[in-house]
């Protein structure tokens, strides 16, 4: 039988990347997004995770037996992420149900598991690092464990296995991205090679002198794509990085290298948000000068985010023990993944 993989957020970051893979590997994609792609071999499907009625109806002639959950909603309090992305979903795997063909769903979260929501984030009593699976939630309302728990309860309810995947920072590319570090920086680094300006890291003294880890979406993808074939991972919930440490202070100069600039001397954070307030302008002259495919700077970077995570203070690295014990042990470096994504947003004419 072959496999029929939903993939929920198939425009994102996590969602494109696996929907390629999956294709590739002869699995039947379907890709879902409220502006869904049109990549070779998948199928796409235009829906609001918030619109239930919609929703079944855009999903009443899928019967997947894979669903891959890689999609949330920003709201303006924790309280609002909760309430919005376990709607979604809810809404999901009740449109879903009827079809009575799932077999396993995949959710991917974060760290944010480990260090808690963005209202509360890196502060108070966190576990010791590396984050362990085993390490359990923090004591505070967090919208992952809202997520979870709707898959949890569905899992028990239609006997569907279920599988949690927790990224670190993700490099990868998709336009209109919410939390996209890779792209953020190459277009401010792109900023600074035509302005003179210095290439400052944004980020708090700590970031820049400790041991950090990120994960490429093709490295996600491969860790997604095994989790849902290995009988032994079903029910259980994983870290996924690329499986090397760097210091911010080494990984900048390489990123600077990369666009033929200097990385300007740490001299405490100045974050990408104040720095890059003005840019619009630059951006859209730039676009003009270099023809770029997007003039709005604001479809490309999310500053917001890379301010936090770069500016935690604390350190964050993570344990794949779990996963390397039972098989998965795929790698990648992570200098290569920025320079990956950066080639592909120059060919793309998204970056000079």
């Amino acid at each position: 039988m072959t496999n029929q993989a939903l993939v929920v957020g198939a425009s994102g970051i996590v969602g494109s990347a696996l929907s390629r893979l999956l294709a590739d590997e002869g699995w039947n994609v379907a890709g879902l997004a409220r502006r869904p792609n049109t990549d070779a071999g998948v199928t796409p499907i235009s829906a609001d995770l918030l619109d239930p009625k919609a929703l079944a109806s855009a999903l009443a002639d899928i019967s997947p037996t894979h669903v891959f959950l890689s999609t949330w909603a920003r709201q303006a309090s924790e309280a609002e992420n909760i309430r919005v992305n376990a709607q979604m979903v809810r809404n999901l795997l009740e449109a879903v149900r009827p079809a009575g063909t799932v077999r396993h769903v995949a959710l991917v979260t974060g760290l944010k598991h480990y260090l808690g929501p963005f209202e509360a984030y890196g502060k108070g009593a966190l576990p010791q690092t590396p984050f362990r699976e085993e390490q359990g939630r923090l004591d505070v309302e967090n919208f992952y464990y809202a997520q979870e728990d709707e898959v949890f309860a569905a899992a028990e309810r239609d006997g569907f296995s279920w599988s949690v995947h927790r990224p670190h920072t993700i490099t990868g590319i998709a336009v209109g991205n919410a939390m996209n570090m890779a792209t953020t920086l190459a277009v401010y680094a792109s900023i600074c090679r035509h302005t003179g300006r210095p290439f400052r890291f944004p980020g708090s003294d700590v970031q820049w002198h400790s041991l950090t880890d990120m994960t490429d979406a093709a490295q996600l993808a491969r860790h997604l794509h095994w989790a849902a074939s290995t009988p032994a991972a079903a029910n259980q919930a994983f870290n996924v990085v690329n499986g090397d440490v760097f210091r911010w202070k080494w990984m900048w100069s390489r990123i600077a290298e990369w666009f033929g600039i200097d990385a300007a001397p740490f001299d405490g954070p100045a974050p990408l948000e104040q720095q890059m307030a003005g840019d619009a302008a630059i951006w859209s002259d730039m676009a003009k000068q270099y023809g770029l495919a997007a003039a709005d700077i604001g479809t490309l970077i999310s500053p917001w985010h890379t301010d936090a995570d770069l500016g935690r203070p604390i350190e964050v690295v993570t344990d794949m023990s779990k996963s390397r014990k039972l098989g998965f042990l795929d790698y990648q470096a992570s200098d290569e993944a920025f320079f990956d994504v950066f080639a592909r947003l120059q060919a793309g004419k998204l970056i000079p």
